[in-house]
């Protein structure tokens, strides 16, 4: 079964293919005989009740610097698609925001098993969660890669300036989370592919560093699953599943899960490595699996 699968992401001129995970899945896709379509937000337009798309059909090779070939722009209606794959990053702009309406994005939430949390925009709501909890973590509500999140110590006297400035650049709320010190032994990234765990790594913060993202230079250490992130992902994924969310990142801090990534979720190379595995392929055997049921109905 060939699949036309067109892909929605940043320039692929610009990626690091030793890293990124849009890249193993457009190879993994490539090698079972789909056919690969790259295409940016700013190329999708909704025209008479049908998403169109300039889409350029791509073949990509494992060659630096040499990583890709491009052909001529084609406008094709989504719909003629077998797969489309939101792989675009944050942060959020209106145009991201766009995008992810037209193609039904939902971002689940989930009870009991994440740290306290703040969502807010309130200078004095955020003092008060301060108050309680003293050692807090400030970071965008949309974001990635760790840009822009600070640790706020109970001695910082930042805390309102800091406030004035995400109000001056952002015009949503911030997240707030109680400061688990147990990111110093690392921040697991771990994959679900429909709902069920597949793999995980550590990332462990450079000293000084209170973020452990590898944009960010957090060193990715071979881990496996606690029973403790076992209980979360038996929590989380069936919602996943239900909400029909292939692939999944989530970040877990000692026993408190702090993030699912749903729209551009990394890691798969480094655990590719660690594990010798390949998680695109288990990404694609789904992905083939739910086409082919939709096409028997």
């Amino acid at each position: 079964m060939s699949l036309a699968v067109a892909i929605q992401m940043d320039p692929i001129e610009s990626i690091d293919i030793k890293g990124d995970s849009s890249f193993v899945l457009g190879l993994e896709a490539q090698a079972r005989g789909h056919g690969l379509f790259h295409y940016g937000p700013q190329d999708m337009s909704f025209s008479q009740g049908r998403i169109v798309a300039n889409v350029r059909p791509i073949t990509l090779r494992r060659e630096p610097g040499n990583h890709f070939t491009a052909g001529s722009v084609e406008r094709v209606d989504l719909a003629t698609m077998d797969v489309v794959l939101m792989r675009q990053d944050p942060p959020f702009d209106m145009s991201y925001i766009t995008a992810t309406h037209l193609l039904e994005h939902i971002h689940p939430q989930f009870d009991g098993i994440m740290p306290p949390t703040l969502i807010s925009s309130s200078l004095q709501e955020i003092k008060e969660f301060r108050a309680e909890f003293k050692d807090i973590i400030v970071k965008p509500l949309y974001g990635n890669g760790g840009a822009g999140v600070f640790h706020i110590k109970p001695e910082d006297e930042n805390l309102t300036a800091l406030c004035e400035m995400f109000t001056e650049f952002y015009r949503e709320p911030m997240i707030v989370q109680k400061y688990l010190p147990e990111v110093r032994e690392g921040d697991k990234r771990i994959i679900l592919v429909d709902g069920e765990p597949v793999g995980a790594i550590n990332r462990v913060p450079q000293k000084g560093e209170v973020r452990s993202n590898m944009h960010v230079g957090g060193q990715a250490v071979k881990s496996a699953l606690t029973t403790r992130e076992e209980e979360i992902c038996r929590a989380i994924g069936p919602a996943l599943k239900e909400q029909g969310l292939i692939f999944v990142g989530i970040d877990v801090i000692g026993n408190y899960l702090t993030e699912i990534n749903v729209t551009s979720p990394t890691g798969l190379q480094e655990i590719n490595r660690f594990d010798d595995v390949k998680l695109e392929a288990a990404i694609w055997d789904c992905l083939e699996e739910k086409v082919s049921n939709s096409a028997r109905r």
